[in-house]
């Protein structure tokens, strides 16, 4: 008797899961032989051999023979192993990242590894979107070429922005960082470079966040609600609640930066009086430090890794411009831990260097009722400059995964993070 509709449904989820778990796993463990897979995903060992034959069929898996190690003390040099590795040598995943200071291109294959990475400075010119579009645009092509060249076609091409984002189909809603209004970036990019592949567009700080979750998890850690705070290009970050991102009915969940702490304060470029952007700011603290022409000289990210090295140093005038800033930057944080409760805020850019002093600052604004509970925690992110590149790239390789037959057709349609 054939199955029912339902029932054709459940087993075809059922295969599809299984064949995610099998692809995964490889991703983050292998290669591994049929065994290590079946005791890694719990799954039977008849399972394991049938879904590895369709992965392999597929071209998604390959198979190589090693020689097994031999016990310690035996003069024998073993039997041949057969292990499982991700073949997928013809693709690649694409990120390509714009902030205040540069565009960067990031190559990788399907099980991480870097295959060619390409960046240049925009100059940052206020207010025209136009010229730092076209700096995106080339290094954008410029990576294209370098995947033709290479054998590898791009199956995912995520583009992350250092502003929130949002509609159908996503666009930049605004940039303070570059004094840009609405941009639809993707649609400007398509403009520029015709072959664009399908594209998804995400902030910074939402593929950020998740990077820094997964590295928790892969430490160990059970956290499962976060509050991930940056500064590098303007202020921003994400809230991860049960493992999930919290993006908000309008997608601005984390604009951070924008919260107005001082009502008194100057107006920001988004309309509001005091946001955090206007006392803290990197561009504020950069100025209050004496190092606005290291901006103009060699950047954004150079600038902040002097006015780092500054502050761990000693320095006088680059001391008082952080501990000016940091009773906001403390503030502000108390604001949204207060709101999510989180059991830990991550701090990622230029923050993440001085995270004792803001996790001192933080615990100082504390209030009373905090004193019963467990202390939300205030810890340096562990991936650096590169977590939003990161990050966007295992969300791209995740994403690909969960349907892992998928990487022999076309990619999925363009969407937003």
């Amino acid at each position: 008797m054939a199955s029912s509709p339902s029932g054709s449904l459940v087993s075809a989820d059922v295969r599809r899961h299984n064949l995610a778990l099998v692809a995964h796993r490889l991703a983050q463990q292998g290669p591994l032989s049929r065994s290590q897979l079946a005791d890694a995903t719990g799954l039977a060992r008849g399972s394991v051999t049938a879904l590895v034959a369709a992965l392999v069929e597929a071209g998604v898996v390959r198979e190589s023979e090693e020689p097994e190690s031999a016990p310690r003390g035996s003069a024998s040099r073993g039997r041949p192993l057969t292990l499982l590795r991700l073949a997928a040598d013809d693709v690649a995943l694409l990120v390509l990242q714009l902030d205040a200071d540069q565009a960067t291109a990031v190559l990788t294959a399907v099980d991480g590894h870097a295959l060619f990475r390409a960046s240049e400075h925009h100059g940052r010119p206020m207010g025209d979107p136009g010229r730092v579009l076209d700096v995106l645009a080339r290094v954008l092509a410029r990576t294209l070429d370098a995947a033709a060249g290479l054998g590898r076609r791009v199956v995912d091409l995520t583009v992350v922005v250092f502003a929130p984002i949002g509609g159908t189909p996503p666009v930049v809603v605004a940039d303070t960082d570059l004094e840009w209004g609405a941009v639809d970036v993707l649609g400007e990019l398509r403009r520029r470079v015709p072959e664009l592949p399908t594209a998804t567009l995400a902030s910074d700080g939402t593929v950020a966040a998740l990077a820094e979750l997964s590295e928790l998890e892969a430490a160990g850690s059970a956290i499962r609600d976060l509050v991930y705070a940056k500064s590098n290009s303007g202020i921003g970050g994400a809230v991860v609640a049960e493992g999930a991102l919290v993006a908000g009915a309008h997608g601005f969940a984390g604009a951070f930066g924008h919260l107005s702490v001082d009502p008194h304060g100057v107006r920001c470029l988004c309309g509001q009086r005091g946001c955090l952007v206007t006392v803290a700011g990197p561009d504020v603290v950069l100025a209050e430090a004496g190092l606005t022409a290291e901006v103009g000289e060699h950047g954004l990210t150079e600038a902040l890794r002097e006015l780092v090295a500054r502050i761990q140093g000693g320095d006088a005038r680059a001391t008082a411009a952080w501990e000016a800033a940091l009773p906001w930057i403390a503030h502000a944080l108390r604001i949204v831990a207060m709101t999510v409760d989180p059991e830990v805020v991550v701090l990622g850019g230029y923050w993440s260097e001085l995270a004792d002093s803001i996790a001192g600052a933080f615990a100082q604004d504390g209030p009373s009722i905090a004193a019963t509970a467990t202390p939300i925690a205030v810890v340096a992110g562990r991936l650096g400059e590169d977590a939003a590149l990161l990050g966007a790239a295992r969300v791209a390789r995740d994403a690909l995964l969960d349907d892992p037959l998928a990487l022999t057709t076309s990619p999925s349609p363009s969407s937003v993070i």
